[in-house]
């Protein structure tokens, strides 16, 4: 089913916009064989895991999403709140790897 469906290149691009690197996100990457990253708020599973297969060259077993509200924050008598993120837990099949220390 997958295969029938199509996802413009130019929309894929947008898709991720930055990979989660924190305790949380490192313990998950070593022990689900898991990738984590920061996506746009309408991106969609099928369309996740096509972007994460274009842009890394890796095979996607599954995807996972997280919709994370933003923080209430106050500065002096002012509120304020943090923006709300959607997170993707992208599953790797065995065998695959991210390295995003390569490139730095």
């Amino acid at each position: 089913m997958n295969a029938l469906v199509k996802h413009s290149e130019e929309r894929l691009m947008k898709v991720l916009l930055a990979p989660v690197i924190s305790e949380k996100a490192t313990m998950v990457a070593e022990k689900n064989e898991q990738v984590v990253f920061l996506v746009t708020p309408d991106a969609t599973k099928p369309e996740i895991k096509a972007a994460v297969e274009l842009l890394f060259k890796v095979q996607v077993e599954s995807v996972q999403v997280a919709n994370r509200q933003g923080k209430q924050k106050r500065t002096g008598r002012f509120n304020g709140r943090r923006n709300h993120t959607k997170r993707a837990f992208v599953c790797l099949k065995p065998g695959q790897e991210i390295n995003f220390t390569e490139g730095a």
